[in-house]
């Protein structure tokens, strides 16, 4: 009966932890979402347009006013780096970027002094 209780308790914890990690990882803007230890970082790519909104892992938001981001994007041989600035709920850059399917991108975000890596393949 105990060893039953146990099997019964740990799957009702893991059903629950399941979802909880993978809305994390679930883009709210359409984009591409990756995970660094601080926060998550989803980043919307179009071909005038860079977006890049942080929030917790539960989820929440970030304050991004005191926060900068540098991208690298690697499309094929060809480099570009750009600087995104808050605008908003979001660090953002318009310009001219090459953001095709299989494009990499490499996002160092600092916020509060603290930078962290995120790392994207764009679909």
């Amino acid at each position: 009966m105990k060893k039953t209780l146990n099997t019964i308790i740990a799957g009702t914890v893991l059903a629950l932890a399941i979802p909880m990690a993978l809305a994390s990882e679930k883009p709210f803007h359409g984009g591409v979402v990756s995970e660094t230890k601080a926060f998550d970082v989803e980043l919307v790519a179009k071909p005038t347009l860079l977006q890049l909104h942080l929030r917790d892992h539960d989820g929440k938001p970030l304050a991004v006013a005191q926060a900068s981001a540098k991208l690298t994007l690697l499309a094929g041989t060809e480099k570009q780096e750009v600087e995104l600035k808050p605008v908003g709920d979001k660090l953002e850059a318009t310009g001219s970027f090459k953001v095709g399917p299989g494009t990499k991108a490499v996002a160092v975000v600092t916020v509060a002094g603290k930078p962290s890596t995120a790392r994207f393949t764009l679909k």
